[in-house]
């Protein structure tokens, strides 16, 4: 049976002192939950990744990113073992921003992908389209490149370790929000792409979350579609409150 999570993902936010009592605050708070429906994550900078470890108890802990190479002459670069043996437990890969700033592509993070699972973390797997291909109605075509492309070399068993989250780039950091109606379409629709490849079981496991500007005025209704698993949260994931509002919504 797949999990409700809500992730969030920090960016290039907060100091290590600021980003330690974030964590702190979040940790508590999730803490003193008494029946929690979802699992919950915190995606930090790399530098913070020891910092914010040590304080957590009932959070788990992501880094934002890792690197397509092992180890070697990559001058900057932060490696999947190096993000495993922080303690983290899951990596997100495939960002937006990561494709789009930094020319990440298809191959590239499919790379990324075997490195994160070899090293025992679990991969959030980022997919979706800006408003230009939305627009032109070829939004379904990217996202089945970009999950084929990256993810359907993979196993089964290895796909229980990703978790799959769908943002409309176009509804990130733009106040902008996809309709729920129009986020189960595409989380239906990734669903189904999974049905295809791996059969109902492993897409029925499979979580998959939304990404887009979600906060705590509509994450119940984003929720509670059936498809809908939870979310990557990145501005409200900055402020304790906004973010347990988001995570208490179910």
């Amino acid at each position: 049976m797949r999990k409700n999570i809500v992730a969030g993902n920090w960016k290039m936010n907060t100091t290590v002192p600021e980003g330690v009592k974030l964590a702190q605050e979040v940790n508590e708070a999730v803490a003193a939950q008494a029946a929690l429906k979802c699992d919950v994550i915190v995606g930090v900078p790399f530098t913070h990744l020891t910092a914010v470890k040590a304080v957590l108890t009932h959070v788990a802990l992501a880094a934002e990113n890792c690197a397509d190479h092992k180890s070697g002459a990559y001058t900057g670069e932060v490696s999947a073992p190096m993000v495993a043996s922080t303690g983290a437990q899951y990596v997100i890969l495939g960002h937006s921003e990561r494709r789009g700033y930094y020319a990440e592509t298809i191959a590239m993070l499919k790379d990324k992908v075997d490195l994160a699972l070899a090293e025992g973390l679990k991969v959030i797997f980022c997919c979706g389209e800006s408003l230009d291909e939305r627009k032109q109605n070829i939004h379904f075509g990217v996202i089945k490149d970009e999950i084929e492309g990256s993810l359907f070399h993979l196993s089964a068993e290895q796909m229980a370790n990703v978790v799959i989250a769908y943002e409309p780039i176009w509804a990130i950091g733009t106040g902008e929000t996809a309709t729920a109606e129009q986020a189960q379409e595409i989380h239906a629709f990734i669903r189904g792409l999974l049905a295809e490849k791996y059969g109902e079981q492993v897409a029925d496991d499979t979580t998959i979350l939304y990404g887009g500007s979600c906060k705590p005025s509509n994450a119940a209704e984003l929720f509670a579609k059936p498809d809908i698993d939870g979310g990557l949260i990145g501005g409200a994931s900055l402020k304790a409150a906004d973010f347990m509002g988001i995570v208490t919504a179910f």
